[in-house]
């Protein structure tokens, strides 16, 4: 099968860049979720910091096959492009009616590259309940660069998304998203499997552009999210602006010249 069909397209990569992670509900076949409850029960075993995706897993594994469904390979191609390097994978696993809620983080250390990013994939073989515990993710919060727990203080943002979803759903996130794994308060084991990438390539183009310039890409960079501060929410916009433009080799690409108010270098008089 053409995997290229299922490129992300350019209103669907503006959203990504808005929201900071790309939600795929349930694209892996049910077969494949039943299997990876054992699998993800017995754990994966280590992958070396590094490693090119084509060496990293046998192709008959099922984390290959679950990087192969055409949705999951299309949507990872248009993030970071052929041959990425797998940078570490986990399981993680909530016990029923045990453990407590992550601290509100950001993964690794803080990383304030303004032209690239990796994304980790999270998959999710059962369906998640709210009882559950899922992911909760703060939307538009990945330009905003912290190092790990800085937020952990926090408990609650307006407008902040719990995960509730349906088997064999796969969500992109990129590096810098706020999010934490919730407390399972259900009867149920719960299990997550993560992939984090780094790309190999510039990250230019590398999705469905046949739409670039339709309406639907400014409207989805332009959305405000309700946890943003009257004031200082402007600047995620504007660092929304710098993304694109690196993102498509578009220099002059603004929302409300957030970008170009700010970037002209008056030459020195004449006399």
């Amino acid at each position: 099968m053409d995997n290229k069909r299922f490129l992300l397209d350019s209103a669907r990569m503006a959203r990504f860049v808005a929201h900071g992670f790309l939600r795929l509900d349930a694209v892996v076949p049910a077969d494949m979720n039943a299997e990876a409850l054992a699998v993800l029960a017995q754990g994966v075993p280590p992958v070396p910091y590094g490693t090119p995706l084509s060496q990293a897993y046998a192709p008959d594994s099922f984390t290959a096959r679950l990087l192969d469904v055409p949705q999951v390979d299309g949507a990872l191609r248009s993030l970071v492009g052929p041959e990425p390097l797998v940078d570490h994978h986990a399981v993680h696993v909530r016990e029923p009616r045990g453990g407590e809620a992550q601290a509100l983080h950001a993964d690794a250390i803080i990383d304030v590259r303004p032209d690239a990013f990796d994304v980790q994939l999270m998959y999710y073989p059962q369906e998640v309940t709210l009882e559950m515990g899922g992911t909760l993710t703060v939307p538009g919060s990945h330009l905003r660069r912290i190092n790990e727990t800085d937020t952990g203080r926090y408990q609650n943002l307006r407008g902040q998304d719990r995960l509730v979803c349906p088997a064999g759903t796969v969500v992109f996130v990129h590096h810098g998203l706020w999010h934490g794994g919730r407390r399972n308060d259900s009867d149920t084991t719960r299990y997550m499997f993560k992939i984090r990438f780094n790309p190999t390539v510039r990250q230019r183009l590398l999705w469905d552009t046949s739409d670039l310039h339709d309406p639907r890409v400014r409207s989805e960079l332009d959305v405000v999210f309700p946890w943003y501060e009257h004031a200082v929410g402007r600047l995620e916009r504007y660092n929304r602006v710098l993304l694109w433009r690196e993102l498509t080799g578009e220099p002059d690409f603004d929302l409300d010249h957030w970008v170009t108010r700010v970037s002209n270098r008056p030459e020195e008089a004449t006399a």
